[in-house]
């Protein structure tokens, strides 16, 4: 957006001062910065809510999947226990989705209701641009003028040039205005916006994992073996996988 010296049909007067220039696209900078973040983060959003309905999804197709196997029908003890996974697997699930439908509402759409603003945005600062353009063509054709003999053609000339350019003029400065004003307070306003979103996906999260620590709480309860450690678990499953390997029919050739 900064002046070339000499370029055909750039003016000789620099028309906005470099430091405003600066200030223009580094505000920008941070918007379009401010955009891709925010595309970014509603689509980890919307990746990380499709996973955890997935995993939810995936226990209560398992908890059924073992609630159908016949060894439920000859065990009335492990059906028990199938039967309170299955219970439990269930009301996660439920919960699970209670939690994403709360994040999708008070997370995800505002992030995205907050991305729709920014075409109208980049519209905004390509319409400021095309009058710079614009601007610039007339002021280099007023100054070409202006370094002409002052015959009564080119004194008719110069005048057209300066009424043309005057509006042009008044437009960018204008627009200019507008958006050196406004970028600075659009970029503030962001954490104002989210704050309450962010609340609001802590405190889902809190909630979900309240009920998670009070329903495997109670399926513990149900089919735990308290006094046995993971260890000694692991041992007793080593020593029936040895068994079954005893076996004939498993037996290494």
């Amino acid at each position: 957006m900064s002046w070339i010296p000499f370029k055909i049909g750039q003016p000789k007067k620099q028309l906005v001062p470099k430091t405003v220039e600066r200030d223009f696209e580094r505000e920008y900078g941070k918007l379009q910065q401010l955009e891709d973040q925010t595309k970014k983060l509603q689509k980890d959003m919307k990746k990380s809510t499709d996973a955890d309905l997935a995993m939810s999804k995936s226990a209560v197709k398992i908890s059924s999947d073992l609630l159908s196997n016949p060894l439920c029908e000859q065990e009335p003890g492990f059906l028990e226990m199938v039967t309170a996974f299955d219970t439990a697997m269930k009301r996660m699930d439920s919960f699970n989705q209670e939690k994403v439908n709360q994040i999708q509402k008070t997370v995800i759409e505002p992030l995205k209701k907050f991305s729709s603003v920014f075409p109208s945005l980049n519209v905004a600062v390509k319409r400021r641009e095309q009058t710079l353009q614009d601007y610039r063509r007339l002021q280099a054709r007023l100054e070409k003028y202006e370094d002409k003999e002052r015959t009564g053609p080119v004194l008719a000339k110069l005048h057209q040039a300066r009424e043309e350019l005057r509006p042009v003029k008044e437009d960018f400065e204008a627009k200019n205005k507008q958006l050196l004003e406004e970028m600075p307070k659009f970029y503030s306003s962001r954490i104002d916006y989210f704050k309450p979103s962010f609340e609001s996906l802590v405190r889902a999260q809190v909630v979900y994992y309240t009920e998670m620590h009070k329903i495997f709480g109670d399926l513990t309860a149900q089919i735990d073996r308290p006094g046995l450690t993971d260890e000694q678990r692991e041992r007793e499953n080593d020593a029936k996988l040895g068994e079954l390997r005893t076996l004939s029919i498993v037996a290494d050739d």
